[in-house]
Formats: C-alpha cells, structure tokens, sequence
C-alpha cells in the first residue's frame, strides 16, 4: 500500500516485540521507517528480524528525519515525558506507552506542546478497543443492563520482583500498581461509562522495601518509593460510582476483572489488560450468568492499535480514539487516589471525558474507516 505512514520507534525494549510484529504484519497502513534504543544491540536486532530500513544512533538522530512521521516513545514509565517532549518540540506527532506521564503538570505541559504546534499526541493502552470491551460497550449502550448505578475493578497480585527481570523500576517515581496496571483499568472505565467527575482514595506503602527473587539481579534489596496499596472510590459524570483496587502487596489468585451494575443487570468484563476474554451477563429472566458472544474485531494480542488508528487520522484528518483527551484524563484520574489521601478530601477533576466513537468493522483486518 503507498502513503504509509511512517513509525519510528524510541525504546526496543520487553513490549517492543509485539508492536513490532502488528506493525509489520498485522496493521496495513504504516511502517516502520527506523529504530533506536539506549541498548544497541535491541535496536540492531529489530532491524535484522523485522528488516527495518533504519538504525538511528539516538532518539535526536531519529527525530530529525523527514521520512518519520509518529514518533512511538515506548520507553520506561518516567522517561516517557521527556521523550515525548523532546519529540513534540521536534516537531513530530507522539504516540506514547502507558501513561502520559508521571504527573498530570507534565502531562498538561505535553498537551500545550502539541497544541501550540498542531501535533498528534495519543498514547496507550489501546486493549479497550479490542473485542471484549467493544462488545461490553455495545451491550451496556443497548441496555441490556439497564441504567448503569456502579462498577468495581480490581487488579491484585505480588508484585513483579519475582518474575520480572528487571522490576526495581515498578518501585519508583511514576511506577506502582495505580501507575502501572491502572491505566489499563481507567481507560476501560471511562469507555464503558464515561468520564471521572470526582475522586476518594487511600493510599499506603504496606512494606518499605522489596527483596527481587528474579534473575539476573537475585538478591537486590529495592527501597519502596510508591504507594503499593491504592484503593478507591469515583464518581462518574453519569453519576455511577465505581471502585478501584490495586496492589502489589497481596498473595491472590482469582484473576482481573471489572464489574458493571445496572439497574436491570450486571456485567462481568474480561481483564482490561487483554483484548479478548468472557464477558458473562446476568440478567433478572435467567438468574445466572450467560456468556456472551464477541462482537468486534482485535481478539487477540492486538498492541498498535490506537497506533494505527492515529496514523489514518493523521492521512484522514478525522479524530483518533487514543488521544490525550483521554490519555491526559487517565493520568489525572490515576494521580488523584494518591492526591486524596495525601489531602484527605475528595479530588474534583479538571479533565473532562466522553467516550470516543466505537470500533467499526472493516472488511480487511488491519484497516481503519476513514
């Protein structure tokens, strides 16, 4: 296909492989033009696997070219923003992993940026645009459920010192179960019922260092600089109220999920952390759970979505899903759990939120609408 929008990746890193593999197999429209990485011998082994055309010596020597058109900052949580900063004041349209940034100041700043310079600017996760949470979407819109009044999500584990290879950096400024795992939750959240009004948390460092059990730095004693227990309360402009629990202090083995109550029913959705999985819905006529049927495309491990949704909006000039209207909403409402205990008031959110258009089928897997 011509006209490709051209991707060139900063970061080649753990989560890189799968956006290169959909990149160059799966998503139709772009290509990826060039790599770098602080790690040479990533970069040079992307190249040779996925027969890159270009190997920059830096991120500088990457945002200088022409031929790149989004910029994908897959980089380290806190490094995220300076990235992307750098990349915007070069004049290139950002796509960037989770989250925005550490902070909502450095997030808002970003978005300036982008603004004053006619830029793209959108981010990860894109899992809700998969198949599982379009269908929950469509079934909670068609009111199988009713009106939604509640949800809960929870994300509960051990935390990564046992199986990452590197996990001192989940322990960090802009790490943590909320900053990690919880964007995956509040962009599921915000797509099935809309945006964050306001905002209650508690938040605790249950121990005060980590002892990683992982290869290869078995051994290595990490002081704990986050909350790792972040729980809480939001209330949704629609005016349901949901929970959110996250931790990486609790031994737990029932899975992810997240729950929406509705008036006429409940809604059982997959980890929001995947594209696919069952979704169970209980209605009053059955008093049990049903499983329903996948209705949208994007089942499988589908990383580069919002990627390639935001390179046709950049052919197309039509509004892209993943933008930093909602990457910038996710990072406040992720940053106001800790605010609110910290304050111990509640967190009125300065963002506002509305669901972008729902995914559309197109007859060639890996092809946006116009």
């Amino acid at each position: 296909m011509n006209n490709k929008v051209k991707i060139g990746f900063v970061g080649v890193g753990d989560i890189s492989g799968i956006y290169l593999e959909n990149l160059t197999n799966l998503f139709k429209e772009v290509e990826i033009i060039g790599v770098c990485d602080l790690v040479r011998e990533r970069a040079e082994n992307a190249v040779a696997r996925y027969n890159i055309p270009k190997l920059y010596n830096d991120m500088y020597e990457l945002f200088a070219d022409p031929e790149v058109d989004i910029v994908l900052n897959i980089t380290r949580p806190n490094e995220h923003y300076e990235v992307s900063k750098a990349a915007l004041l070069a004049g290139k349209h950002v796509y960037s992993e989770k989250p925005l940034a550490s902070t909502i100041e450095k997030g808002e700043e970003l978005v300036r940026i982008a603004q004053e310079k006619g830029l793209l600017l959108g981010g990860a996760p894109d899992t809700y645009m998969g198949a599982a949470i379009q269908t929950s979407r469509k079934i909670i819109e068609d009111g199988y459920i009713g009106t939604p009044i509640g949800a809960s999500a929870h994300l509960i584990c051990h935390g990564p010192e046992d199986w990452h290879h590197d996990p001192e950096f989940f322990y960090k400024h802009g790490g943590g179960p909320m900053m990690d795992m919880g964007p995956y939750y509040v962009t599921a959240l915000i797509n099935l019922l809309g945006g964050v009004k306001r905002i209650a948390g508690m938040t605790k460092i249950s121990l005060p260092t980590r002892t990683i059990t992982s290869q290869p730095q078995f051994g290595k004693v990490v002081d704990v600089e986050v909350p790792t227990y972040v729980t809480g309360v939001m209330e949704f402009e629609s005016g349901a109220i949901g929970s959110l629990f996250t931790t990486f202090d609790v031994h737990y083995n029932h899975g992810e999920k997240i729950e929406i109550y509705g008036t006429h029913g409940t809604l059982i959705v997959p980890d929001p952390n995947g594209y696919g999985g069952t979704i169970k819905l209980l209605r009053p006529e059955s008093g049990d759970y049903k499983i329903m049927p996948l209705c949208f495309d994007y089942p499988e491990n589908s990383r580069g979505l919002g990627l390639a949704d935001m390179a046709k909006a950049l052919q197309t000039g039509r509004d892209f899903r993943s933008s930093y209207k909602q990457t910038l909403h996710v990072l406040e409402v992720l940053e106001s759990f800790r605010k609110s205990s910290e304050s111990n008031s509640f967190i009125d959110l300065k963002t506002k939120y509305t669901p972008g258009k729902p995914m559309t089928k197109h007859v060639l897997n890996g092809i946006f609408e116009d």
